[in-house]
């Protein structure tokens, strides 16, 4: 991903096996972009509970769980989802 260039190439050089602690403390401050404003890899990783990340791959894959909704376009949105039975569904909307 793109928007996680720095986070990527800093985590990469890390020491593994890492905690979530080692991490935070190393790179806690390191901006993510995303689509919608910007948050830290510290405060993506405060989301996650107590952990020990084997490598660099796993470290990677938490972090990209654990940002915010910031990371996400328009929220509750889908076009493929069907109508359940009953609904009415979603008003289409134009732009």
């Amino acid at each position: 991903m793109q928007l996680f260039t720095e986070a990527n190439e800093r985590i990469e050089t890390h020491s593994f096996p890492a905690t979530k602690r080692e991490l935070i403390e190393a790179y806690g401050d390191v901006e993510i972009s995303l689509p919608n404003g910007s948050e830290t890899i510290g405060t993506a990783l405060s989301r996650l509970g107590k952990e020990t990340y084997p490598n660099a791959e796993a470290a990677r894959l938490a972090v990209y769980g654990a940002v915010s909704d910031k990371a996400i376009g328009r929220k509750y949105y889908s076009d493929r989802d069907p109508v359940a039975t009953g609904e009415r569904g979603y008003q289409q909307v134009s732009f």
